[in-house]
């Protein structure tokens, strides 16, 4: 029962679609009508730069360290509902019942997520993603990237249980399947690089 509650728990967490109440609030619109569609961090920096950026991304990240904690605790730290809460954060993220099922790609949610488990393998597979953002502009990308190596960084370094490391891999399949449009686009030569012209002027991409 507290298992379950703690699942519940860390999907209403995750569920806060931070982005669009900060970009609501600012400009009055809907983030999902401009730029990626999306509520995550970087959709809203094409409305209110890095400022909003940062806000964004840091409150994405506090949910999901909240979400895990809260689990710990009311589950006497069971890997198997840790597992659980991590995964069911990030997908709260991307599919908050307040929104329709409309949310973001979960990569802010994710590294919170896991920095309460494991901050050494988070903090390396934060680095390769400012690595890719640096060398190629693409933040999809790197999002793409960084996502992948985590679970990898994760059993290689830490030989965490087994739950945590299928939660890993879950919540990385997850986030690669919300990138789905962008990898169409990277893949096509068309996806936006950081600080290009339609990003600035927060187009969709189509």
């Amino acid at each position: 029962m507290v298992g379950l509650l703690s699942a519940i728990i860390a999907y209403l967490l995750g569920s806060i679609p931070f982005g669009y109440l900060i970009v609501r609030w600012e400009k009055g619109i809907d983030v999902r009508s401009t730029g990626s569609g999306s509520i995550g961090a970087t959709n809203v920096m094409r409305n209110l730069g890095i400022i909003g950026f940062v806000v964004t991304f840091l409150l994405d990240f506090a949910k999901g360290v909240a979400a895990v904690l809260l689990a710990s605790r009311l589950t006497s730290g069971s890997p198997s509902w840790v597992a659980a809460a991590a995964v069911i954060a990030i997908s709260g993220h991307c599919f908050p019942v307040w929104l329709r099922f409309r949310g973001g790609k979960g990569v802010a949610t994710a590294a919170g997520v896991f920095a309460a488990l494991a901050p050494l393998e988070v903090g390396l597979a934060l680095l390769v993603f400012a690595v890719v953002v640096g060398v190629g502009r693409y933040v999809s990308l790197a999002s793409l990237i960084s996502t992948g190596v985590f679970p990898i960084l994760l059993y290689a370094l830490s030989r965490p249980p087994l739950p945590i490391v299928i939660g890993a891999g879950a919540s990385a399949v997850i986030i690669i399947a919300r990138h789905h449009a962008n990898i169409r686009r990277l893949l096509a030569g068309t996806e936006n690089r950081l600080g290009s012209k339609s990003e600035v002027r927060g187009q969709r991409p189509e």
